[in-house]
């Protein structure tokens, strides 16, 4: 019985392929496209799509465990619960669900509450499952890495109420944790919820002096005008895309980006290490290559 690994060539997905193939956990490894990353060696590449039902009926075959992850799409919602339909059918009873934080707090944020929906047909069904709730991506800021170089200027508007950002091989490792601890069981295990983040809230001020700090030139913080920060992902992503990114700052403005009180410690005492903090990224994205 192996452990499926869903949107496994993408940023947590790879890691989490790797991780639990240096376990020595048996993997399956599910890939729009054949061939479209090399996978560690034991891993098993399977071809379907999320709503492709007879393709996910194939890669759930004697599956014992499940890594859910769904891409942000316009289809999200019906890609997790085909999935999970699709797992319970199979008799699947082992599962482990990347959602976001807060998910039923951004109530008018279109990803944050698709992936609320999945949750709670989780929870109302019953399915035994851990739902993780990443905060933001610390990489996510490798993407405006040539702003702050070319511009001195920090221009995700992520204000002042505090976000826990979260280093994603953190994610991949708790991930692998739980994948693990779910599959080795005797029996299927009850529920849990886990906030995934760093272990501190960060303001975009604080991101600006960390990009300081570690390049030796002034970086300030670009504000937070989320109607430019949309204008400007529109020029180069679908629109409903910037939109529902756009209204998730607003949300990280307004309510920001924090765990539950233990959210630290219980991370940092599941890995058995420190979590990974925001001014050790910085360094590392700076580093000479």
């Amino acid at each position: 019985m192996t452990i499926l690994v869903t949107g496994a060539t993408g940023t947590i997905g790879s890691l989490v392929v790797q991780g639990l193939a240096a376990a020595g956990a048996p993997v399956k490894a599910l890939v729009r496209q054949a061939g479209k990353k090399a996978f560690p060696n034991g891993v098993t590449e399977v071809v379907g799509d999320l709503t492709d039902v007879a393709a996910m009926r194939a890669a759930l075959s004697s599956v014992r465990t499940l890594f859910l992850l769904n891409a942000v799409t316009p289809d999200e919602v019906t890609q997790a619960l085909v999935a999970l339909n699709l797992a319970r059918e199979a008799g699947i009873e082992r599962v482990v669900y990347l959602s976001v934080i807060h998910a039923d707090r951004y109530v008018n944020v279109p990803h944050f509450t698709g992936k609320h929906t999945v949750e709670r047909m989780i929870e109302t069904l019953g399915i035994p499952a851990t739902i993780l709730r990443p905060a933001y991506f610390m990489q996510n800021d490798l993407t405006v890495q040539p702003v702050i170089r070319d511009h001195g200027v920090y221009p995700m508007p992520i204000g002042a109420a505090g976000v826990a950002m979260v280093d994603t091989r953190d994610i991949a490792d708790v991930a692998v944790a739980e994948l693990l601890r779910r599959h080795q069981a005797a029996t299927a295990l009850p529920g849990v919820t886990l906030d995934l983040v760093g272990p501190q809230a960060l303001t975009g001020a604080d991101v600006a002096a960390a990009w300081s700090r570690a390049s030796g030139r002034d970086v300030s913080y670009g504000g937070d005008d989320v109607a430019a920060f949309e204008r400007q992902m529109a020029s180069f992503s679908p629109s409903w895309l910037a939109y529902d990114m756009r209204l998730m700052m607003d949300g990280i403005q307004r309510i920001g980006m924090r765990g539950h009180d233990d959210a630290v410690a219980r991370l940092q005492a599941l890995l058995g290490r420190p979590l990974r903090s925001y001014a050790a990224f910085v360094d590392e994205a700076l580093a000479p290559r």
